[in-house]
């Protein structure tokens, strides 16, 4: 169902667009778990050391789905907020058309690349294989990450945060169940992991597609929309490049920084692979939650209402932070337990590494979701300069205190010391820019 996010209370407007979005993450990073999770408890600690260290190449790839995602729903959002429905599909047709272009360009350029990158980043020998193969399964379902990701934006941009969760509910549980399957009943190793992420997420884009143009058929337009249109393509552009390039450049930056973790051996990386993505699940879920600022700003700014956004960062805030109490707690008080679903009778080193990290890193999601919602603003209102500001200080500050400190007496504990000071200075900026925003004179 689409949404007018430019009237009603804000707060109740966003808890209901943003509560299903923040389901919808919750199941997204399921595939990723449930690959980590099946590898190390049905494979062992080797295959998910692979499946980790992969993860962080693959992470590039999705930046730029991600960024093709911002771009396409802040853009059709505006058109949506104004009421310019002949645009709105212009824009959604340009969005598709570009994606795939760059989506074909990815996949050759990955498929040349896949060993050199494996090679920078300092892989083990005994998990360079593994790490090779699901990466190679993963480059050929990279159309379905793409699409699919447009998809979600079209949807968020008119307001319907409902249709993604039904079917990322329906297909990440699907994708847990066939990884078993695969890994288990058939003994494919890291292959039948891949090969279930492959299926599940073709199927879900495939389906995600059919509906959307269902929809966009339901709203009538006066006359025939463009197909591609170069201006609409340089809007979407001046939003998807920096959030690409934003997105590319911190996972640039994981990959460095697992080069760095790779020289500690594979018990620090099996740790690291299990507590990253258990802290990605949290910090992939606030910046979704910032994505659905990002819409209700759009919208609000097409339609000429910015008082309404001073007031939807706050009640964003006020989100965020309910969810990151739960979330500390767990983490710094529980992870053992969490870590444990990860690893079938993990190495001292291994459980130590992922505790320490956790305990270092949760106490501060208080201070980065407060960044992240900022950032949604900032993107929405096209403020991309300020917005990559920002997110560049954090990448830069993580990045050389993590090369510098592991190389300190602290070791490998000195590389998770870099994430909280990023977050600190890069939220002072995000929100000192949010302070300056037009909105505050309306």
């Amino acid at each position: 169902m689409n949404r007018d996010l430019t009237s009603g209370e804000p707060s109740k407007v966003l808890w209901m667009f943003c509560l299903p979005l923040f389901g919808s993450i919750i199941f997204q990073q399921l595939y990723n778990i449930a690959d980590s999770l099946v590898a190390g408890k049905f494979i062992g600690e080797n295959a998910l050391a692979a499946v980790g260290n992969s993860y962080e190449i693959t992470l590039i790839f999705i930046a730029f789905a991600f960024g093709c995602n911002i771009g396409c729903s802040v853009i059709v959002s505006r058109y949506f907020g104004a009421k310019d429905y002949t645009g709105m599909k212009t824009a959604v047709y340009t969005a598709l058309l570009s994606s795939g272009v760059l989506c074909a360009l990815l996949m050759l350029t990955g498929m040349a690349g896949c060993d050199h990158f494996l090679h920078l980043i300092r892989t083990p020998a005994e998990v360079f294989a593994d790490s090779k193969l699901y990466l190679d399964i993963y480059l050929w379902g990279l159309p379905f990450v793409f699409f699919y990701n447009i998809a979600t934006g079209i949807f968020a941009a008119m307001g319907d945060s409902r249709t993604p969760f039904l079917f990322l509910g329906a297909s990440s549980t699907v994708n847990i169940g066939m990884d078993i399957w695969f890994v288990s009943g058939f003994h494919m190793g890291v292959a039948g992991v891949a090969w279930a992420t492959f299926i599940c997420q073709g199927v879900s884009c495939v389906l995600a597609m059919l509906v959307v143009f269902a929809r966009l058929k339901e709203i009538h337009t006066k006359g025939r929309p463009a197909v591609f249109s170069f201006p609409v393509f340089q809007k979407i552009a001046a939003v998807a490049v920096p959030s690409i390039l934003q997105q590319s450049f911190i996972s640039v930056g994981n990959i460095i920084i697992q080069g760095t973790i790779n020289g500690f051996g594979p018990g620090v990386m099996a740790g690291y692979s299990a507590a990253v993505k258990l802290n990605n699940l949290v910090i992939t879920s606030f910046t979704t939650l910032g994505n659905g600022i990002s819409n209700y700003t759009s919208q609000n700014i097409g339609a000429g209402k910015l008082k309404r956004i001073s007031e939807g960062f706050r009640a964003g805030v006020r989100m965020v932070w309910l969810l990151s109490v739960p979330l500390a707690a767990a983490y710094f008080f529980a992870g053992e337990w969490f870590l444990n679903l990860f690893m079938k009778a993990p190495t001292a080193e291994a459980m130590h590494t992922g505790i320490l990290y956790l305990r270092i890193l949760s106490p501060f999601y208080f201070v980065v979701s407060a960044k992240l919602v900022a950032d949604g603003v900032l993107r929405g209102a096209s403020m991309m300069g300020k917005f990559m500001i920002g997110t560049f200080t954090d990448l830069i500050l993580r990045v050389v205190l993590a090369l510098f400190l592991s190389r300190t007496a602290l070791g490998s504990t000195g590389i998770w010391c870099a994430w909280p000071i990023g977050w600190c200075v890069a939220t002072v900026l995000s929100l000192y820019f949010y302070m300056s925003g037009p909105w505050h004179d309306a």
